[in-house]
C-alpha cells in the first residue's frame, strides 16, 4: 500500500553490493574486513611520480564487462561503471531480478564526491595536445555528477525517482537518508541507494594539497596518525519496506530506524563537534534509540589529526561516560577514504555487523591518543551481539549524517 498518511512504515535492508579494494561483493568484502585485510597499496591508475604520496585504496580486480555489455564500457566513466556493478549485486543479493525490481518502479539514490572526474581530465588532456574540436561529444555529457545516477537508472530502464547528493564524504548517508524517506512516507516500497567514486588526478592532487595524506598507513585515532589515504569503490543498498520484503521471505540484513543530519559551514575542512554531535542526536532522536543501548558505532574516522579529535569529542558529547564502553572501529584503516562511497560502504559494514555479531577492527593501530579515548577495536576483528549500530560520516562544508540501523525485528515498537 502506496502513499499512507496514517503510520510510517519501517525499512528494511534486504540486498548489498559492494565494489571495494579488498573485495568484489559483500561476502568477500566482509570476509576481509574481519580479517583486517588492507586494500592500500601503489597507485597505478595514476602516474604520482611527481607526488609526495603514492599510496591509495585502488579497485583493482573489477572487470566492467561482467556487469555491462563490452560495447558500453567505453562509454561510461569508472564511478558509473562501479555503482552499476554495485547496484546490480544489490538487487541479485535481494532475490529479485532486474525486470521484478523495475515492475515496482522503485528509485536510485547515489552520492558522490568527485564525480566522473576522469572525464573532464580527459578532456582536458585533449584540450593541451590538440585543441577543442577533438573533445568527444560523449564525454562533455558524461562528466557532470549526476551521470552517475543517470546511468544506473538507464542500464537497469529504472523510472521512478533518480537523485544524485554531492555532500562530499557524507553523500552516500546522505542518499540512503533520502531513500529511507521516500519508502517511509509512502511512495514507493523499493530504492538502490548508496555512494559512488572513483580515483581521479584531482582528487589526489587536491587532498595532496590539504596536507591531509599519509605517506604510508591510515590509522584513525592513533596517537601518531599521519593523515587520510585515499580510496575508490562504491557501496549500494536495496531499502525496502518491511511488509514487501517479509512477503516475498527476503533476507533482511538489519532495519533502519532513523537518520539525522546537520551543516554548520564553519569551516571548508575542519570539523565542527557540536554540529557532528548533532548529527548523531537527531539520529538517535529519529530512531527513538537511546544512546546507552548503541552496540557498535562505524567511525568517519579517516586518520587525519583533528578529523579523528573532532569525532571523538562529538562523540564524548553525545555517549557521554558511556563512551568507552561502545566498540567504535575507522574501516577506512583498511579500504582509505572512499569519498562519496564511504558512508555507504560504512552502512554496509554495520548491516553486516547487526546481522552476523561481528565487528570489524581499526587497523594499524599502535599508541593511544588521550583525545581519542575510545575502544576502537584495534587491529582484530571481535566477536559481540549488535542490536543497535550507528554509521557517522562527517563532509567538507560541516556537512554530517548518521543512521542508525537495528537487528531485525518482528514486532514493531514505535
Amino acid at each position: 500500500m502506496l502513499n499512507s498518511p496514517k503510520k510510517k512504515r519501517r525499512v528494511v535492508v534486504s540486498g548489498i553490493g559492494v565494489v571495494s579494494s579488498i573485495g568484489i561483493g559483500w561476502e568477500e568484502f566482509w570476509k576481509n574486513l574481519l580479517a583486517g585485510k588492507s586494500g592500500i597499496d601503489r597507485v597505478r591508475a595514476i602516474d604520482t611520480t611527481n607526488y609526495d604520496y603514492h599510496r591509495a585504496g585502488e579497485v583493482r580486480r573489477f572487470f566492467p564487462a561482467d556487469f555491462v555489455s563490452r560495447h558500453k564500457v567505453s562509454k561510461l566513466g569508472r564511478a558509473s561503471l562501479f555503482a552499476i556493478a554495485a547496484s546490480k549485486m544489490a538487487i541479485k543479493d535481494a532475490k529479485l531480478s532486474i525486470k521484478e525490481f523495475q515492475k515496482i518502479v522503485g528509485g536510485i539514490c547515489i552520492g558522490t564526491t568527485m564525480g566522473e572526474a576522469q572525464l573532464i581530465e580527459s578532456m582536458a588532456k585533449t584540450l593541451v595536445d590538440s585543441d577543442a574540436s577533438d573533445i568527444k561529444n560523449l564525454e562533455a555529457l558524461s562528466y557532470p555528477a549526476n551521470s552517475i545516477s543517470t546511468n544506473v537508472a538507464a542500464e537497469l530502464k529504472i523510472q521512478g525517482q533518480n537523485m544524485l547528493f554531492a555532500n562530499a564524504c557524507a553523500a552516500g548517508n546522505y542518499a540512503v537518508g533520502y531513500a529511507f524517506d521516500m519508502i517511509r512516507s509512502g511512495n514507493t516500497n523499493m530504492m538502490i541507494a548508496g555512494g559512488s567514486d572513483a580515483l581521479s588526478r584531482i582528487a589526489f592532487t587536491g587532498f595532496g594539497r590539504l596536507y591531509a595524506m599519509s605517506p604510508d598507513i591510515c590509522q584513525p585515532f592513533d596517537l601518531n596518525r599521519k593523515g587520510m589515504i585515499l580510496g575508490e569503490g562504491a557501496g549500494i543498498l536495496l531499502l525496502e519496506e518491511y511488509n514487501s520484503a517479509v512477503e516475498r521471505d527476503a533476507l533482511i540484513y538489519a532495519e533502519i530506524r532513523g537518520y539525522g543530519m546537520s551543516c554548520d559551514a564553519q569551516h571548508m575542512t575542519n570539523p565542527n563537534f557540536q554540529s557532528v554531535a548533532r548529527a548523531i542526536l537527531k539520529s538517535l532522536e529519529s530512531a527513538d534509540v537511546n544512546p546507552r543501548d548503541v552496540q557498535y558505532i562505524s567511525a568517519h574516522g579517516t586518520g587525519t589529526p583533528e578529523n579523528d579529535k573532532a569525532e571523538c569529542e562529538a562523540l564524548n558529547e553525545v555517549f557521554g561516560k558511556f563512551t568507552q564502553e561502545i566498540p567504535i572501529s575507522s574501516i577506512k584503516s583498511m579500504l582509505g577514504h572512499t569519498m562519496g562511497a564511504a558512508s555507504a560502504l560504512e552502512s554496509i559494514a554495520c548491516c553486516l555487523a547487526v546481522k552476523h555479531g561481528e565487528i570489524p577492527p581499526t587497523i594499524n593501530f599502535q599508541n593511544s591518543d588521550p583525545f581519542c579515548d575510545i575502544d576502537c577495536i584495534p587491529n582484530k576483528s571481535r566477536k559481540s551481539k549488535v542490536g543497535i549500530a550507528l554509521n557517522n560520516s562527517q563532509a567538507f562544508g560541516g556537512n554530517n549524517a548518521a543512521i542508525v540501523f537495528q537487528k531485525h525485528l518482528k514486532e514493531f515498537y514505535r
